[in-house]
């Protein structure tokens, strides 16, 4: 299908395209992977629309991708590391920020090692809670276990345990944070 403006854009060069990637960095944090997909789109509309030589169009991609990561602009590390700090402040579990993050491109390395330094307590040691703080993230977002009213929590356990095992938990973690007496939760 073609859209209305592949009728107005002119053909893709070299310069068009590293102006776009550079509007896409300047946007949205991306991985060298994500932009890649993003600007090979590119090309492959402008080869349906216009013709152009796609193999040369990839060529170009590739080429602006090393500039980016040997200047700096595109560094999958840091990528991920700041990735992986915003999921666990929302309460995502490390298995669930890997699989993220492998989603987006990151080498399963990269994924790991940005977790364990996004997990690294004040003291510089590993944070073996994180999970578990992560978990009581989510618990607290979505009112589960100590942050539902008193009344409903053995109503709902089940449910709570299996809210936090869909979203990556080990049930020792999840059954620690919804068994949790709360000082923070209503009632």
């Amino acid at each position: 299908m073609t859209r209305a403006t592949d009728r107005e854009t002119p053909p893709l060069t070299p310069e068009r395209l590293e102006r776009a990637a550079l509007r896409y960095l300047e946007r949205f944090a991306a991985s060298v992977a994500s932009l890649r997909r993003v600007l090979v789109a590119r090309v492959d509309r402008s080869a349906a629309v216009h013709g152009t030589d796609r193999a040369q169009g990839v060529a170009w991609v590739d080429a602006l991708l090393v500039r980016y990561q040997a200047s700096g602009l595109l560094d999958d590390g840091v990528y991920a590391e700041a990735k992986a700090a915003s999921l666990r402040r929302r309460g995502l579990s490390g298995r669930a920020i890997r699989e993220r993050l492998a989603v987006r491109g990151v080498v399963a390395e990269t994924a790991k090692a940005a977790l364990a330094r996004t997990d690294l307590d004040r003291d510089g040691d590993t944070d073996e809670s994180a999970d578990e703080t992560a978990a009581r993230a989510l618990a607290r977002r979505r009112r589960l276990g100590p942050f539902r009213p008193p009344e409903q929590r053995a109503l709902h356990r089940t449910r709570d345990l299996a809210i936090l095992g869909r979203a990556g938990f080990a049930y020792e973690t999840a059954r620690r944070v919804i068994d949790a007496q709360d000082d923070d939760g209503p009632g």
